[in-house]
């Protein structure tokens, strides 16, 4: 009897012997599937932003762009404003100066 108790507690010992390395393999594959997903979460965090990075560049550049294109459009109106503004200057000059004169001349 005391053999078959012996053997009995030897059967339990081996079982949690089993168990505790399917135990521990499972926590290892465990560990190595979260390691795993942090790894592809990291990347998929990094695409996003490099992803984000360019279009904000991208947006960046055409924006620039116009804003470019809209202050030329603005300097060559003024440029065309200002020689517009001096050639009827020069045409009235020549009355201005008339006129200034017979001012003077009369008082």
């Amino acid at each position: 009897m005391v053999e078959d108790e012996k053997t009995l507690l030897q059967q339990i010992r081996d079982k949690e012997k089993e168990i505790s390395k399917k135990i521990d393999a499972v926590r290892l594959e465990t560990e190595e599937t979260i390691a795993t997903t942090r790894r592809e979460a990291e990347k998929i965090v990094l695409d996003a932003e490099e992803s984000g990075k360019s279009a904000a560049e991208e947006l960046y550049s055409r924006e620039n762009a116009k804003s470019r294109a809209l202050v030329e459009e603005m300097k060559k109106k003024a440029l065309t404003e200002v020689e517009a503004a001096k050639i009827h200057g020069e045409r009235g000059l020549n009355s201005a100066v008339d006129i200034i004169v017979r001012y003077v001349t009369m008082s």
